[in-house]
């Protein structure tokens, strides 16, 4: 039976890490562990996720709860509570519902103080890995048979009826997922015809009906060349030079937003060498199966501008498609012959100079799961017997996710993003003295993740900005700096050092709090808002040359009402506990940062949500940051707009349900319906909460409250429902953890600012 181990390093002599592995998160597979009845409800959990997996496409993470809640032998013992049509909701029975919630939530925290979870979805994450492992010889290895059991379960769950994949997995179906799920179940031993349900046989049938594998989008025509699936003349240039261009040239690298960066620095290297894996019977037999025409009749040179209708989401221009050709027909020839191959070789060597930066600095992590391949195997090819190679190998088992719907690949994880959430939501809850040690080991795990240093050496030459003090959304080996994860666990450290030492803990040193204020104030812009990585800034032009067709604000960092809000309450909350630090920088933030997110307001009142489903969660942080900062629906007029705009969405049954559709139409539309979902009705009460809509008519928060409590299952759980989070417009994230954080921090908020009888 798999099992998760915490904060846990093993024996392996190529991983290192900056604080004994806390935050870490990794699953094995026991074949001693449980009981039969333990093993039998494991069985029962992904039969229902299967039966079901049509309606909630999103695991419900029971592996993991499972684990927790037997290891604690929690048993609730509060009395399950409703509020009946016709009755009001007393305080008894409000505190009650979010009192069973916060001790259920309380079991849940892993013994690092962190709350384990998923934090996955996308159908393109986990493939390149089976990949790169089949690449190098080492999927066996890596990969033994339980492990190969359950990602074949989960590309089964999540096969869409149609029989492809979606970009996620709540999306349609796309040439780019269905092809990559493909190829990992025929590598992972599935034969021609085989799968549950006959999923192999479905989906190449529905690959063939839009004209076979040649129009996947370009990461797709990356890994298929790389496999031997297709051939590098029909994949647009990525030369590797990129990295020898000046600073002043506005596409410089260092202007990029950082996850492009890092994800074209190995594809560049990948694609200067015109690297293929080996050529076995495997790849031959796919090179039949994915293509309507014999392999090598394709004419490559017409196919590298082709996408997939069901894929397509930022067309490329002319202008673009004209820069390719030209890199294409008049640099690519050049830089490939001799003497300019010599420039080639270099730009080869500074493209792994920085691979290299990157992986020692996340301690081969990587920034995030798609860069992780992309950087493996490019230390592979280096030296397939180098150490670089085998620390990249020791931390595969850090995206590593198992659940009742299989195995899958993490973005990175959100450890310390999920942390600070589930620790604001206790505080507001009120119970110190009753779940006093689950904020004490919460507070330690929060203290122990802050990044302590900068990235090694001359960090600006290789294109980082300053770290120190930070947070980042996972654990402090990742090391890359966030403005709402930093603002967010300031926020936690400073509400934390109020309470009584020696129940929460020591508080944190007033000069590592000054060191996150620091990272904070640098990445506002000259607008007000707040980029999340790096200082925004480059020219917005930049952003028509995306080389993606699935991902929107791709090529530069941006500035986000939820950086932007987190940070408000952040630094409004420091300036209150310390007046004397930074006083007047600290200041025009603020009003800076208030003018930002008041002019970002989109005329119907709404904001745009970019890190979750949308408009309902953009509005929740951007009211709460503008009350931070001292405006009220009375002196407010975004405030205002703010509150018509979600009291107008509030369902029958007093609700908010928003598509993830939303997000990449920019418009608001509600669930197929109108049905509500718990966690986005949580961000709406809680944004109403800031507006103060208590005292001007509590009625719409009672009615939201009501389904909140009457949604509360037995044990003081919430059910699982839509995915909630998003990234770049048009993927979803699944974060496992919210159903929990955010219905019992609205409760919360709820009995601490609405009188009830």
């Amino acid at each position: 039976m798999w099992r998760l181990k915490i904060a846990d390093g093993g024996n392996d002599p190529y991983i290192f890490s900056t604080n004994n592995f806390v935050g870490r998160q990794i699953w094995e597979f026991d074949p001693d562990y449980g009981t039969p009845e333990q093993r039998a409800e494991v069985e029962a959990a992904r039969e229902n996720f299967l039966k079901n997996r049509y309606q909630v496409q999103a695991s419900s993470d029971l592996i993991w709860r499972m684990q927790s809640l037997r290891e604690k032998d929690f048993k609730q013992t509060i009395a399950q509570v409703k509020v009946e049509d016709g009755k009001e909701i007393t305080k008894e029975n409000a505190t009650t519902a979010m009192k069973r919630g916060a001790h259920f939530f309380s079991a849940l925290q892993a013994s690092d103080g962190h709350w384990p979870a998923e934090n996955a979805g996308p159908l393109f994450f986990l493939p390149p890995l089976v990949f790169c492992l089949y690449i190098t010889g080492h999927l066996d290895t890596v990969l033994p048979v339980e492990y190969r059991k359950e990602i074949l379960r989960y590309l089964y769950c999540h096969q869409n009826e149609d029989g492809g994949w979606g970009l996620h997995v709540e999306g349609h179906s796309t040439m780019f997922c269905t092809t990559f799920s493909y190829i990992c179940m025929r590598i992972l031993g599935e034969e021609l015809d085989g799968g549950r349900d006959n999923a192999c046989a479905r989906g190449r049938k529905w690959i063939h009906d839009r004209g076979g594998v040649t129009s996947i989008p370009s990461w797709g025509k990356t890994w298929l060349s790389i496999l031997g699936l297709f051939d590098w003349s029909g994949c647009n240039p990525m030369p590797p030079e990129f990295w020898f261009f000046p600073s002043f040239l506005p596409m410089h690298p260092g202007r990029m937003f950082c996850y492009c960066r890092m994800v074209y620095m190995p594809m560049s290297y990948l694609y200067g060498r015109r690297f293929v894996g080996p050529i076995t019977p495997l790849i031959l037999e796919l090179r039949q199966e994915l293509f309507l025409q014999p392999f090598n009749e394709i004419n490559w040179k017409k196919v590298r501008h082709l996408c997939a209708k069901e894929d397509l989401y930022y067309p490329h221009s002319l202008i673009q498609d004209l820069m390719w050709d030209s890199l294409y027909i008049c640099t690519e020839p050049l830089l490939t012959r001799w003497p300019f191959n010599k420039l080639r070789q270099k730009a080869l060597e500074v493209a792994m100079k920085h691979i290299h930066y990157e992986d020692e600095n996340s301690r081969y992590i990587c920034i995030g799961c798609v860069e992780k391949s992309l950087c493996m195997l490019a230390c592979w090819i280096e030296n397939p017997n180098g150490d670089y190679f085998k620390k990249h190998l020791a931390r595969i088992p850090d995206y590593i996710w198992v659940a009742e719907d299989g195995m899958t690949m993490q973005s990175f994880g959100s450890q310390l993003w999920d942390a600070c959430f589930a620790i604001q939501a206790l505080i507001a809850c009120n119970m110190t003295n009753e779940i006093g040690s689950t904020l004490k080991k919460g507070h330690e795990f929060i203290k122990e993740s802050q990044v302590k240093e900068n990235s090694s050496g001359d960090f600006k030459s290789m294109f980082r900005h300053i770290s120190k003090g930070s947070w980042t959304f996972s654990d402090q080996d990742h090391g890359w700096q966030l403005s709402d994860s930093t603002a967010e666990g300031l926020k936690c450290c400073l509400l934390l050092s109020t309470m009584p030492p020696e129940i929460v803990g020591v508080k944190m040193e007033p000069e590592q709090l000054f060191d996150a204020v620091n990272i904070v104030l640098s990445l506002q812009s000259q607008n007000g808002g707040l980029a999340v990585w790096e200082p925004a800034g480059a020219p917005k032009w930049l952003e028509r040359l995306n080389p993606t067709e699935f991902f929107a604000d791709v090529v530069l960092e941006h500035e986000y009402v939820e950086c932007t809000a987190s940070s408000i309450q952040a630094l409004v909350l420091f300036k209150k506990l310390y007046p004397g630090h930074r006083t007047n920088e600290i200041d025009n933030f603020i009003t800076n940062a208030v003018r930002f997110i008041e002019n970002v307001q989109i005329p119907d009142g709404s904001w745009y949500g970019n890190w979750g489903s949308c408009f309902t969660y953009g509005a929740w942080f951007s009211l709460g940051g503008l009350a931070s900062a001292g405006k009220n629906y009375n002196s407010c007029l975004a405030i205002r707009k703010g509150v018509e705009f979600l009291l107008k969405l509030q369902g029958d049954d007093g609700g908010w349900g928003e598509s993830w559709l939303s997000c990449p139409k920019e418009k608001y539309i509600p669930l197929e319906g109108n049905r509500s979902n718990l966690v986005q009705t949580a961000w709406a009460l809680m944004g109403l909460l800031h507006s103060g809509q208590a005292e001007r008519d509590p009625t719409p928060l009672h009615r939201a409250a009501k389904l909140l409590i009457n949604s509360q299952m037995e044990d003081g759980d919430f059910p699982q429902q839509e995915v909630t989070g998003v990234f770049k417009k048009n993927c979803m994230l699944h974060y496992a953890e919210y159903r929990n954080i955010f219905p019992l921090w609205a409760l919360a908020e709820y009995v601490r600012c609405v009188p009830l009888p």
